[in-house]
Formats: structure tokens, sequence, C-alpha cells
């Protein structure tokens, strides 16, 4: 079944949900799709995507080359590229789905650490969590995620990771956030 939707009122990108073993995942193909990235390496979390996302969001608002104003859509996603060790610093890149107005020609960043992501068809598992997200939420989410995988003994990539939220900071209730974790792909023979 193709996908899109989500209560938040902004374009989603579209998916085809799978079929699923567990009950407290999803599986989701993405299509290949664009994305306006940003990414920064830090030990801290939530300094990382303060930063990315205030790029962000200085593009949507009109700070582009064409001056555009370009519609916020949900979610925004953070892929997390751990760091090797507990004092590496991980590598955090922040997107925003490109608008279906906006796909074929996006509008060119001023700002040069920021990028148009031509993500390929992508299929992920996917734990939904209410509230506020944080830190410890999300590596909770992501804990709990992995050992749902891990019962169900469903083939999955470590790392890399992502994190995604629906709402603006200025929702407070009825909120939603997810953990996806990559499908690992058959070897190819």
């Amino acid at each position: 079944m193709l996908k899109a939707l989500f209560s938040s009122g902004l374009q989603n990108p579209k998916f085809t949900e799978g079929e699923t073993k567990g009950q407290d995942y999803e599986i989701r193909t993405y299509h290949a799709t664009k994305w306006m990235s940003t990414s920064m390496s830090g030990m801290q979390w939530d300094t990382a995507t303060t930063t990315c996302f205030r790029r962000l969001f200085s593009y949507i608002q009109g700070k582009n080359k064409n001056k555009v104003k370009v519609d916020m859509t949900a979610p925004v996603t953070c892929r997390v590229d751990p760091g090797a060790g507990p004092a590496c610093e991980s590598q955090f890149t922040m997107s925003f789905y490109i608008p279906e107005e906006h796909q074929e020609n996006p509008p060119e960043p001023n700002d040069s650490e920021m990028f148009v992501e031509h993500r390929k068809e992508m299929t992920v598992y996917v734990r939904t969590y209410g509230g506020f997200a944080n830190e410890k939420n999300k590596r909770e989410e992501l804990k709990k995620l992995i050992e749902s995988l891990q019962r169900d003994g469903v083939p999955f990539v470590d790392q890399p990771f992502y994190v995604a939220g629906y709402d603006s900071p200025f929702k407070l209730t009825n909120r939603r956030n997810e953990v996806w974790i990559l499908k690992k792909e058959e070897e190819q023979k």
C-alpha cells in the first residue's frame, strides 16, 4: 500500500508499507527523492541537531539563491553515523524532504554547508514514539527497535541509523517521533 499521510498537514515523502513480523515496528520502503541536507560532526546530539536545523530553516525561509520560500515538510530526519568509540565524534546529517513542486529543480542553497541529497529508494524498520524527543529517549527507542529486530531474526544494518520528527517545537501534545534502521539488503550473487 502506498502511503504519505500523518496528520501534520505537511507534505511527506511517499513510501510503500511492507509486511511486518512484529507489532512494535513497521517496515517502509521510501521512494527515491531529493532532500535538502546539512552535516555536522560533534559529541553532543542536541547541539549538532540545533545547528543543522537552523541552517535548514533559513533555507526554507528564503535564504537560498532563488530567494524562494519553501514549504515545511515532515519528517525532519537526522542520519546518525556514530563515532568509533565513546569519546569520538558522531556525524549528524539533518534533512528536510523537498516538496513535490521543487523535487525536479530544488532552489540552490546559499550556504556551502548545505547540499541536495539524492536519496535512493530505501527500506527501513520504523519504531514510533510520542512526547518531546531528546538524546536519552532516542537512544532508548533505538535500543528497543534493535531488540525487536533481533527477536524477529530480521537482517538489519547496525549503522547509520535515522531519527525522524514530525512536529513543530510548539506542538505540545500528540507528538510523533520515529527511529529508523535500514533493512540489510540481500547479498548480490
